[in-house]
């Protein structure tokens, strides 16, 4: 990738982690394994696992609190990417003139392994694990990083790899700024965590559009060709990667797009690749456009046709994300509580085929649900509302839908799907809002969904 300075390499240096979860845990094993001196700070709890994988490292850490003195003593700060820049630790770090990077920034000091990178307001967890899934299946020597698989830092100290498939949210982004791409995707913008951005649609668009940093005329930009933001964000900024844009039908330039017979083309320089839509393992337009994301990386890399096409249509989806759970009597009831804002709901609903029974609700972003009104009239006969808070779906959808109720719980809002629900439609949770509400995370949110449901077949 690139090599830092000798001086720079060399000088002693502190090394502060903010976070014991995976990316600080393997950020602290690799500044250990650079011969730092390296101190973990959680004012959380940490988890067993990562505490005794520290323990057996013989990492200092510590949790429930933050030892200013010891961390103001940094010459470097590894933050996890769920701390925001307005946390008092965060404040104090700043105002010293600390520099802070992420995870991944910091691993990419020390390999120079060839990058897949991958961006997006929605579909980048099903895009980056498909990616791998190709990469995988085809032989090569593959990792998987960033929101999922495994800390990039520990890979890159413990267990090396010759490409990495990263998944990169804007919070990650925030914090990188030698790490260099070799292929860089953005699937789509759409407003989330504006919260984290001064509720600024620009800030966030910028902050995403950070994993273009660094690229050379060797490198290559993948992106939705009909993607609005992304459009109007490339009339202002300028790259030397080679573009290979992709969009449904096809337009001037597209890597990617489906033609007259129904078929998914791929056009790379080394490969053209054919194979019909219906043969996709993943349903709906928004993973047809996963697809070509990953299929255009994996040509890019000299995969196989044969091997890309095997492995789109054998892959099996990630759980979370429109992830079938059961039929019961007649009823299907689908988990997508990874949908945590509008436009991944949009996404969502534009697969139903059915009448549906849509569950919304939790901590609310700032959403705009106007996206989302036009399917929900031609495709909801109800929306249950889920969450401490409901009054601002209740307002907005009150009127608009023939059935809008009010819950407060998982079983409850279960409970009043099944007494809704008939033979024939789909019960969708899909909520468009963060699960922190009543939940620790998305996944949970869904797990525990999945064990309610199961509970109607007994």
């Amino acid at each position: 990738m690139y090599n830092m300075s000798d001086e720079y390499n060399n000088r002693p240096r502190r090394l502060v982690v903010l976070g014991g979860g995976e990316s600080g845990t393997g950020a602290a094993i690799l500044a250990k394994d650079k011969g730092m001196d390296v101190w973990l700070s959680d004012s959380g709890t940490i988890a067993r696992h990562y505490k005794d994988i520290l323990d057996a490292e013989n990492i200092a850490w510590e949790e429930g609190s933050h030892d200013m003195d010891r961390i103001l003593a940094a010459d470097e700060v590894v933050k996890s990417p769920g701390i925001p820049d307005s946390a008092p630790v965060m404040r104090r770090i700043l105002e010293k003139r600390i520099p802070v990077i992420s995870e991944i920034e910091f691993a990419g000091r020390y390999t120079n392994a060839r990058m897949v990178c991958i961006t997006g307001s929605n579909g980048k967890t099903t895009t980056t694990l498909l990616t791998y899934h190709i990469l995988r299946d085809a032989g090569l020597n593959v990792g998987l990083a960033g929101n999922v698989g495994r800390s990039l830092a520990m890979q890159v100290a413990r267990d090396p790899h010759d490409i990495y498939v990263i998944e990169l949210s804007s919070f990650q982004l925030d914090n990188m700024y030698d790490f260099k791409a070799n292929i860089a995707v953005i699937l789509n913008i759409t407003p989330d965590h504006l919260d984290r951005y001064d509720y600024k649609m620009q800030n966030y668009v910028n902050a995403k559009f950070r994993i273009l940093q660094n690229l050379t005329s060797s490198d290559a930009f993948i992106y939705w060709n009909d993607d609005p933001v992304i459009t109007e964000q490339l009339r202002n900024i300028s790259t030397e990667a080679t573009m290979y844009p992709f969009s449904e039908k096809a337009e001037d330039g597209d890597a990617a797009y489906v033609d007259a017979e129904a078929r998914m083309i791929i056009n790379t320089p080394g490969t053209s690749l054919a194979m019909p839509r219906a043969d996709l393992s993943l349903h709906g337009l928004h993973n047809l456009y996963n697809s070509m994301a990953a299929g255009i990386s994996a040509c890019l890399l000299n995969i196989q046709r044969d091997d890309v096409r095997r492995a789109l249509s054998d892959f099996n989806g990630v759980e979370h994300r429109l992830e079938p759970v059961a039929t019961i009597e007649g009823v299907r009831w689908i988990n997508d509580s990874k949908a945590t804002n509008v436009n991944s709901c949009w996404y969502a609903l534009e697969s139903m085929n059915s009448p549906t029974v849509l569950i919304l609700g939790g901590k609310d972003k700032g959403n705009d649900y106007n996206e989302i009104l036009p399917l929900v009239k031609q495709k909801v006969k109800a929306i249950v509302a889920m969450g401490k808070d409901n009054s601002k779906i209740l307002e907005f959808f009150n009127g608009k839908v023939p059935v809008v109720a009010d819950t407060h719980s998982l079983q409850e809002a279960v409970e009043t799907c099944r007494d809704i629900a008939r033979n024939g439609d789909t019960v969708l949770l899909s909520p468009c809002c963060a699960s922190f509400d009543l939940f620790k995370s998305y996944e949970d949110r869904g797990r525990k969904f999945k064990d309610e449901v199961m509970k109607l077949k007994q």
